[in-house]
C-alpha cells in the first residue's frame, strides 16, 4: 500500500497501464556547417508540427471539458513560440554545430532547471508544463511515436511518473478509470482536470512507478490518497464492498439534490459551492448546492500574456450569476501572488510568497487592475445575486481602502449612467490572525465574513501546508484553531452579520458537525462534496449539533477532537465515509 496526495476523489480497481517513459537518449551528432541551414529547417517544421499538434488538443479539451481548460494549452503554446528560446536554439546550433535535437535537448533542460530552483509551488508545478513541450518537440525532431492514451482498448488505471495536462486531455474517459503519478500536488493542472472529468486520482506518491508494471492489479482510493498494488484477496474484497459502497452511497445522497439543507430541527445553513471557471456550474447545479460560496476569479488572468479585459470579465461574471439566480454568487477579488502570478506583471522575488505581496495587497497597490475587475463586477450584479468579497484582510485600514476603492467605482458608473446593483452585500475573508483576533470591529463595516480555513491554520500554526516534513503539524482541529473560529462566528452574529466558510475544512463530515454546533450560517465546498455535507446537516439537531461542540471545545489536543468527532459522526450518520476508515489504517503496511 502507498500513501500520497488526493487528487480527485472515488474508488477504482483496475490493470495497471504504465506510461512508458520519454527519456530516449538524444544523440550528440556533430554538423558540418554546411548542414546547419537544413537543421534550422527541421526545427522550423517541428515547432510547426508542434504547435499543430497542442492547437488540436486544445480544441478536444476545449469542446469536452470547456474553453477555459483549453487555456491550459495557451501557456504551452506560448513557451513553442516563445522568441527567446527559438533564438538561443538557432544561436547554438549556429556555434555549435551539433545536430538541432541535442542543442534543443540541451537549452530545455535549462529552463527546467532555472524553474525546478525556484522557491514557488506553482512555478515548480508549471515545469511539467514546459516539460510537456519539450518532449513533443523533441518527439517531432527525433521521429518517434509516444503512448497515445486515446487509443486505449480497455479500462486501464494509468500510471506515470508524472501526467502532463496533454496526457490527461486525451485520455479516453470511458477507458480511464483512474490515473497514479509519482509528483504532483492539488494545484497542479493535471490534477484540476481530473476532477473536472471525474476521474479518481492520487499523485505525489513518490515512488510507485519502481514497482508497479503493466498488468498489476491496482486499488486507487482517490477520497484518502491510498493506493494498492497486488493486493491479497481480503484487502481485494474490502475494497470491493467499499467501492460498492461507496457508489451506492454517492447515488444515494445525489437522492438529496433538491431537499433543504436544514437540521432536524429546521435551523437551516447555506450549502454551496467553491468554483473556479464558469464551465464548473452546471456541476453545481447537478449536485444541489444553494449558490456559490466562492468564485476564485485569478484563473482568468493565469496561462496568458495580457490582462482580461474588463468585458471578458463581466461576460463571465454575468453568466454566472445568471446560471445561479436566485442563488448567491460571491465573487473573491484577485487574489494573485502567493503561488499564482502572472509572469508579465513585475512580481517581485519574495522568499515568503505566501506572506508577501498577494491578494487584497496587490488589489491596493495596483488600483487600475483592481478597479476594472470591480467594475465588472458591479456590471455584472444586475443580472443576478452577486457578492464580492476581498481575500487576505488583515485590520481595518485595508478594508476601508478596498471599500474606498469601490465606492469610486460605484459613482464612476453612475455618473456614466451604467446600471449596477446598489445594495450589493460586501464581505471580508478571515483567514489571517490579525484579521481573526480584531474581526469584531471588522464586522461593523462588511455585510458579511467568509472564513478561508485554509490559510488561517497554516499562519496560526506556523506551518507551510505544502511541506511534507511538517505536515502532520497543520491540524483543522487544533484548539487554538477551534477557538478562533468559535470567536470569528461569535462576533459576526453579535454585530448582526452573517458567517461562512470556504476553506477545505468545511468539506470534511466530522468537521461539518463541529461547525454547524459553532453556528456557521454558510458551508461553502467542492460541488462533489456537497451531498455529503449536507446528509451531515440534515441527520442532526442543532441543539445536538451546540452540545457535541461544546465538548470538543473542551478538549485538549488536535487529536481527541477528531477522534471524538469522528466517532459521533459514526453514531449520527453511521453509513457516511468517514475519512480515515480506510481499510489501509486497519494494519495494512504504508511505505
Amino acid at each position: 500500500m502507498f500513501k500520497g496526495i488526493a487528487a480527485s476523489p472515488g474508488i477504482a480497481i483496475g490493470k495497471a497501464y504504465v506510461l512508458r517513459q520519454e527519456d530516449t537518449p538524444v544523440p550528440k551528432r556533430e554538423m558540418r556547417e554546411s548542414d546547419v541551414p537544413s537543421e534550422i529547417v527541421r526545427f522550423e517544421e517541428a515547432l510547426i508540427k508542434t504547435r499543430a499538434e497542442i492547437l488540436e488538443t486544445q480544441k478536444k479539451i476545449s469542446t469536452e471539458i470547456g474553453e477555459s481548460y483549453g487555456e491550459i494549452f495557451t501557456a504551452h503554446r506560448m513557451v513553442l513560440e516563445d522568441r527567446a528560446m527559438i533564438e538561443e536554439v538557432i544561436s547554438k546550433l549556429k556555434k555549435e554545430q551539433l545536430c538541432v535535437e541535442y542543442i534543443f535537448s540541451e537549452v530545455l533542460k535549462k529552463y527546467t532547471e532555472v524553474f525546478s530552483r525556484i522557491d514557488d509551488e506553482y512555478l515548480k508545478e508549471r515545469v511539467s508544463d514546459i516539460h510537456d513541450v519539450g518532449k513533443r518537440l523533441l518527439r517531432n525532431l527525433l521521429g518517434k511515436e509516444r503512448d497515445i492514451l486515446s487509443e486505449l482498448k480497455e479500462e486501464v488505471i494509468v500510471v506515470a511518473h508524472d501526467l502532463s495536462p496533454s496526457d490527461t486531455a486525451m485520455m479516453h474517459k470511458e477507458k480511464v478509470i483512474a490515473f497514479i503519478t509519482d509528483i504532483g500536488g492539488r494545484t497542479s493542472h493535471t490534477a484540476i482536470m481530473a476532477r473536472s472529468l471525474e476521474i479518481p486520482a492520487v499523485v505525489g506518491l513518490e515512488v510507485v512507478t519502481r514497482t508497479v508494471k503493466n498488468g498489476d492489479l491496482l486499488i486507487v482510493d482517490g477520497n484518502h490518497g491510498v493506493v494498492g498494488v497486488n493486493p491479497d484477496s481480503s484487502v481485494l474484497n474490502e475494497y470491493k464492498k467499499e467501492k460498492e459502497t461507496f457508489e451506492e452511497f454517492e447515488k444515494g445522497l445525489l437522492k438529496l439534490k433538491d431537499l433543504p439543507s436544514q437540521t432536524l430541527d429546521g435551523h437551516v445553513i447555506e450549502l454551496a459551492a467553491n468554483i473556479e471557471l464558469p464551465e464548473e456550474i452546471p456541476s453545481v447545479i447537478a449536485h444541489g448546492a444553494s449558490g456559490i460560496g466562492l468564485f476564485r476569479t485569478e484563473f482568468f488572468y493565469l496561462n496568458r500574456k495580457d490582462l482580461p479585459t474588463e468585458d471578458e470579465q463581466y461576460e463571465a461574471y454575468k453568466y454566472v450569476a445568471s446560471q445561479a439566480y436566485p442563488n448567491h454568487v460571491i465573487i473573491r477579488t484577485l487574489d494573485l501572488g502567493g503561488d499564482k502570478f502572472i509572469s508579465h506583471l513585475d512580481f517581485p522575488s519574495e522568499m515568503n510568497p505566501f506572506l508577501g505581496w498577494r491578494a487584497i495587497r496587490f488589489c491596493l497597490a495596483k488600483p487600475d487592475i483592481f478597479k476594472m475587475q470591480l467594475r465588472a463586477i458591479l456590471r455584472a450584479s444586475i443580472h443576478g445575486n452577486l457578492k464580492v468579497m476581498y481575500p487576505m484582510i488583515s485590520g481595518i485600514e485595508e478594508l476601508r481602502e478596498a471599500n474606498g476603492i469601490l465606492n469610486e467605482v460605484r459613482e464612476e458608473l453612475r455618473s456614466k449612467g451604467v446600471p449596477f446593483a446598489e445594495k450589493m452585500e460586501v464581505g471580508a475573508m478571515i483567514e489571517i490572525p490579525s484579521a481573526a483576533m480584531v474581526c469584531d470591529i471588522l464586522a461593523h463595516e462588511v455585510d458579511f465574513f467568509s472564513i478561508g480555513t485554509n490559510d488561517l491554520i497554516q499562519y496560526s500554526l506556523a506551518v507551510d501546508r505544502i511541506n511534507e516534513k511538517v505536515a502532520y503539524l497543520y491540524e483543522p482541529t487544533h484548539p487554538a484553531i477551534l477557538r478562533l473560529i468559535k470567536g470569528i462566528i461569535e462576533a459576526g452574529h453579535t454585530a448582526g452579520i452573517w458567517v461562512g466558510m470556504c476553506g477545505e475544512m468545511v468539506s470534511e463530515p466530522h468537521l461539518a458537525l463541529l461547525l454547524v454546533g459553532l453556528g456557521l450560517d454558510e458551508f461553502s465546498v467542492s460541488p462533489v462534496a456537497i451531498p455529503e455535507v449536507k446528509e451531515v446537516v440534515r441527520s442532526v439537531y442543532l441543539s445536538h449539533a451546540k452540545e457535541i461542540a461544546r465538548e470538543a471545545l473542551n478538549l485538549k489536543t488536535g487529536k481527541e477532537v477528531d477522534i471524538f468527532l469522528r466517532n459521533k459522526l459514526k453514531e449520527l450518520v453511521p453509513n457516511l465515509r468517514n475519512a480515515k476508515d480506510a481499510m489501509w489504517e486497519e494494519g495494512h503496511e504504508i511505505r
